[in-house]
């Protein structure tokens, strides 16, 4: 089969492996579509994830697609044809931190790759936790959104955000327009901080009130500032970048007694300095959600399959497998893209 094989930093080649070998409680899935991600792009600029791919190794991670061939164990559950959408990671449900419902933080998690070929293989615990079944009536580029949309819901819920408030999204790349939907359509007043004019443009169509190009705009802390209650500041902030400057400006944003959820991760080694006073007598909290839990992947799920997300709003192009590499390249100059499908 064809596949997108990770070598390293930068180093990404499309080429001929074998298809992987099926034990009794593994499933084959041919990958009907997979989708671009920020993490991925960072993975590949760096050339390895600690704890989700080391290379060599077949890349990505969001994907749909159908049965092939599924082991003795578990060819009951799983016949071929059965449309599938995996999520990237599953977990023990035993240690220390499965037990006190920190699921995302298990010390046995287990990863899966390999989105970006004709065929990923389905390791039983993944089928186990974390793999649903695609209702006939949603397509496979809408149902591979359930991976970071797991996480964008579990973000909401981890800092706290209830209608009526008034929360600022730094950030409007895929995760930080898909925090401004959920966010919009469950009553949030949500001021939206970007770098583009296509983004804006996107942050107002998917429900932003307010939105503030910072390519134009040095700091945006007084313009947001003004359209809060009293310029108190936002009830919440999202940090959906992970850059020192955005994490500064994220506890500049928000109000006392507020909340900041730095999801955006800084490149390893960052150090990013804040105002101590800033932090103790305003009464701020400071979160940093990572990744999702199961619980959270079938909220997703169960989001898509009622159309309250759809890949519309944020697939922007479609492309062949051999195609992958040079769109990495292209990512660099920072060309506008949302998320691409790649048609295997």
């Amino acid at each position: 089969m064809m596949a997108a094989v990770l070598y390293g930093r930068e180093s990404l080649k499309v080429e001929q492996v074998a298809i992987p070998a099926v034990g009794v409680d593994d499933v084959l899935v041919r990958v009907k579509v997979a989708l671009t991600c920020g993490t991925d792009f960072k993975v590949w600029k760096q050339g390895y994830h600690a704890r989700m791919i080391m290379p060599p190794a077949i890349f990505g991670h969001e994907m749909a697609g159908v049965v092939e061939l599924a082991g003795d164990a578990v060819k009951d559950r799983f016949p071929p044809g059965m449309r599938v959408v995996p999520a990237n990671s599953a977990p023990c449900n035993q240690c220390f931190f499965c037990l006190r419902d920190k699921a995302n933080l298990c010390e046995d998690l287990v990863f899966i790759n390999g989105a970006y070929a004709e065929y990923a293989l389905l390791p039983g615990r993944i089928l186990r936790e974390n793999v649903m079944e695609i209702p006939t009536h949603v397509s496979f580029i809408d149902a591979a959104l359930v991976e970071p949309l797991a996480c964008v819901l579990r973000g909401i819920e981890e800092t706290g955000i209830r209608p009526g408030d008034t929360t600022v999204v730094i950030g409007c790349g895929p995760i930080g327009l898909k925090f401004i939907r959920i966010l919009s359509r469950r009553g949030v007043r949500v001021i939206a901080i970007g770098r583009r004019s296509s983004q804006m443009k996107a942050a107002e169509r998917l429900g932003a009130i307010a939105t503030f190009d910072v390519s134009t705009l040095e700091d945006p802390t007084a313009a947001v500032r003004q359209l809060t209650y009293r310029q108190l500041g936002a009830d919440s902030v999202i940090e959906a970048v992970g850059t020192p400057t955005t994490w500064q400006w994220a506890l500049k944003l928000v109000r006392c007694g507020g909340t900041v959820n730095l999801f955006g991760g800084c490149p390893h080694g960052t150090r990013v300095e804040f105002e101590s006073s800033a932090l103790h007598y305003s009464e701020i909290t400071i979160k940093s959600s990572f990744h999702h839990t199961p619980r959270f992947v079938r909220e997703a799920f169960d989001a898509i399959v009622r159309g309250e997300v759809s890949a519309a709003d944020f697939v922007t192009g479609e492309i062949r497998l051999h195609e992958l590499p040079a769109l990495f390249q292209d990512m660099k100059k920072r060309n506008g893209q949302l998320k691409v499908a790649v048609l295997p």
